[in-house]
């Protein structure tokens, strides 16, 4: 019969690799409390490590090119144009 792998959320891998990076806490202690594999937490530790510097890099602000927001308005207000005046043709 094989084993029921485990899915962890991102927080407890997060809590986890923190505090393996802090070193308050023994890897044997870690592996003990969370019934986590060394392996796992040295590649979550890793991970942590690798992805810190993303956090502070510039993204460039997306830039909303203005026409593709207003065609789709402009077009939505002709219809209705449209249909208000075929309704004020079917009262009078």
């Amino acid at each position: 019969m094989s084993a029921i792998r485990k899915k962890h959320s991102a927080k407890f891998k997060a809590q986890i690799a923190l505090e393996a990076y802090k070193g308050d806490k023994t890897a044997a202690e870690l592996i003990s409390a969370y019934k986590v594999s060394s392996g796992q937490i040295s590649t979550w530790k890793k991970q942590l490590v690798d992805g810190a510097t993303q956090l502070f890099e510039l993204k460039p602000a997306k830039t909303v090119d203005e026409a593709t927001l207003t065609s789709p308005l402009y077009e939505e207000i002709g219809r209705l144009k449209v249909e208000l005046d075929w309704l004020k043709k079917k009262v009078s």
